[in-house]
């Protein structure tokens, strides 16, 4: 019994080793398959970054620019001339927020001048992050708004570089564009906007914070025509490469909606500021 027993279990030992051995050779017929298919993978999942990266340089190019005069202004045959940039000052101070979702829904870009003043309770930093997050740039506009020209160069400084910090602390980037108050800068202010890698501009024109054009259509006509003629601006100052000013105000942001869809009536395409050349 006992020797039956060895010589079946002798036999079934063979032929386990031969089926391992059949496994074996198998599976070493297949490794090279599996080599090349993972060698694939590794591959694909280190050209997507990659991609990734060139698609990103794609659509950062520059193909607008801001002239002397504050307009914007194709680089080459890049960008459309029938453009405007639409530009938001004083934020994010009651309705700002407000606006950037109305100009989400209407896909129009825009750059929100902020200041600083308006950037020191944890609301205040957290509608700025959402705005950010929404795609808007974030533009300095100094920390106080204060007007640069009476301060030594020392509090000019502090003013523009306090607030980028402050930005950069909240969204973790520093604006790429500035604006002084008033449109007031100083020989020492544009250098300084310079080496702090930002881009400056004042306007070209803005009637909101003009009291006849606090009310949202009569601010919407003028927007949209160029005209003030109960400020002394008879004639329109809308042409393409316009600079058009705005502010964080209600009537405002009661008017913003239709001053775009104005502009589009009349063929303007609103400029993405993403899309602006910036300091290197």
């Amino acid at each position: 019994m006992s020797a039956c027993t060895d010589d079946t279990t002798s036999t079934d030992k063979t032929k386990g080793q031969q089926d391992d051995s059949e496994k074996t050779e198998e599976s070493e017929a297949n490794t090279p398959d599996s080599d090349e298919n993972e060698a694939e993978d590794t591959k694909k999942e280190n050209s997507e970054p990659e991609q990734q990266e060139q698609d990103k340089e794609k659509v950062a190019e520059p193909v607008y620019k801001i002239n002397e005069n504050s307009s914007i202004v194709p680089i080459g045959e890049k960008g459309e001339e029938k453009t405007v940039l639409l530009t938001i000052d004083d934020a994010p101070d009651g309705h700002a927020l407000e606006m950037a979702k109305t100009l989400k829904d209407l896909d129009a870009g825009a750059i929100f001048f902020v200041n600083g003043h308006f950037l020191e309770a944890p609301e205040e930093k957290e509608v700025l992050q959402k705005i950010h997050d929404m795609g808007f740039a974030i533009g300095n506009h100094t920390y106080n708004h204060v007007y640069l020209p009476d301060l030594p160069t020392d509090e000019q400084k502090v003013e523009i570089t306090s607030l980028n910090d402050t930005v950069e602390d909240i969204i973790g980037e520093q604006p790429k564009f500035f604006r002084a108050p008033n449109g007031a800068n100083t020989d020492f202010t544009k250098q300084l906007v310079k080496d702090e890698g930002m881009v400056a501009m004042n306007w070209t024109y803005g009637y909101d914070y003009f009291e006849p054009y606090m009310d949202a259509e009569k601010l919407t006509k003028a927007m949209i025509t160029g005209k003030g003629p109960e400020v002394d601006v008879p004639q329109s100052l809308l042409k393409p490469g316009a600079n058009l000013l705005m502010h964080d105000r209600e009537w405002t942001a009661a008017a913003l909606e239709d001053i775009v869809q104005g502009l589009r009536d009349q063929g303007y395409k609103i400029a993405d500021p993403s899309l602006i050349q910036t300091v290197e």
